[in-house]
């Protein structure tokens, strides 16, 4: 194409022809498609995992959050003969409200706790699903800058996929897979809202609670809830500036958990006050967490609580055997539809409609 700049005239101008369009799909995408892993035998996975293969523990715990039948059979099948060799940890559930400094505080707390201790350390972040496209960002070793690269330590994010109890289900699954590899600490993030909190404390020896101050009215620390079940409450980002508001936020919680019964641990929940993004006073909350685990087992609490929570998790599979076989029965399946469609039109109400479809599946089982 000719251009009018490029003429004798204009000398001290030229335009190029340029690049010519490219296409939107690199041609050689089918070379580089993804290739399916691998399946080993159940026999290959627990070796993996007993010999501390991270590869191996990763692509079981895939199998764990997998959906499909014979991807389940294995796992289970795995769980089973990891169960002998689990146990031997100290699991904490770290919960806050979002932007309350969770991913930082862990990353601190997990660095803090490998140099004092040594050992393996497993963060198993519970990630929320978009409700509308059911995605997630599973982000959360962006934050953990310093755990994600070091050796004797195991992130894995999972989602929420719209079904929390499921989640949770797998991560206590999860927990044994690790707890078989050597993985001796393990720390539970939530995703801080709601129901993730009590699934996430059937879970742990020791429920931490992340705080911030000046984020609103003071009586919420009041309120019960959550902070009936926090083992301990830290308020994060006390530094600079703000060392005072956290210092009077702390009095407050203090104050308010005077008010609450004593725990069935017969230890006091404490207040700490730090800072996870600059490493202030974070070897209090460790202390914090050392005090409980130490009295807890002294008293026999902490065998009794692991105990109920293992008795809580058999009712939970109950409960989720029971929903999966109601929702996948063929016959249940066909008529779904149609009684969804006839509470539309006015024609039955939901109590009546959910009542008929029990009252078939009961029938059929």
């Amino acid at each position: 194409m000719f251009h009018p700049e490029n003429s004798e005239e204009y000398q001290g101008l030229q335009v190029n022809a340029g690049v010519s369009e490219q296409l939107s799909v690199n041609p050689n995408l089918s070379r580089f498609r993804r290739v399916r892993t691998k399946l080993y035998s159940v026999d290959e996975y627990v070796e993996g995992i007993l010999a501390g293969n991270v590869s191996m523990l990763a692509q079981a715990v895939t199998l764990v959050e997998s959906t499909l039948p014979e991807h389940q059979k294995i796992a289970q099948e795995v769980i089973e003969r990891c169960l002998p060799y689990s146990g031997h940890s100290v699991r904490v559930g770290i919960s806050g409200v979002p932007g309350a400094g969770k991913s930082t505080s862990i990353d601190s707390f997990g660095i803090h706790v490998l140099q004092r201790y040594g050992g393996k350390l497993a963060v198993l972040a519970i990630d929320p699903s978009s409700e509308k496209t059911k995605g997630s960002i599973l982000g959360d070793k962006t934050r953990m800058e310093r755990l994600s690269v070091h050796p004797d330590s195991f992130i894995r994010p999972s989602p929420t996929a719209g079904s929390l109890g499921g989640v949770a289900r797998k991560t206590r699954e999860t927990i044994i897979l690790c707890e078989a590899a050597g993985y001796d600490k393990i720390i539970v993030e939530t995703v801080g809202v709601g129901q993730s909190e009590t699934a996430c404390h059937s879970m742990v020896d020791f429920f931490l609670l992340i705080q911030l101050a000046g984020t609103g009215d003071e009586l919420q620390g009041i309120k019960r809830g959550i902070m009936e079940i926090a083992d301990g409450i830290v308020i994060n980002k006390a530094d600079g500036n703000n060392v005072d508001k956290c210092e009077l936020a702390a009095s407050h919680f203090r104050n308010a958990l005077h008010l609450f019964p004593k725990p069935e641990s017969g230890v006091d929940p404490k207040v700490v006050c730090y800072s996870g993004f600059f490493d202030l006073n974070v070897d209090k909350v460790i202390d914090m967490v050392e005090d409980y685990v130490k009295a807890v087992k002294s008293s026999g609490y902490f065998e009794r609580r692991r105990n109920e929570q293992s008795k809580y998790w058999m009712y939970e599979s109950i409960n989720e055997q029971l929903k999966n076989s109601f929702y996948f029965d063929p016959v249940i399946q066909s008529m779904i539809m149609n009684q969804e469609n006839r509470v539309l039109r006015g024609e039955v109400t939901s109590f009546v409609a959910a009542r008929q479809l029990l009252e078939v599946w009961k029938k059929e089982n």
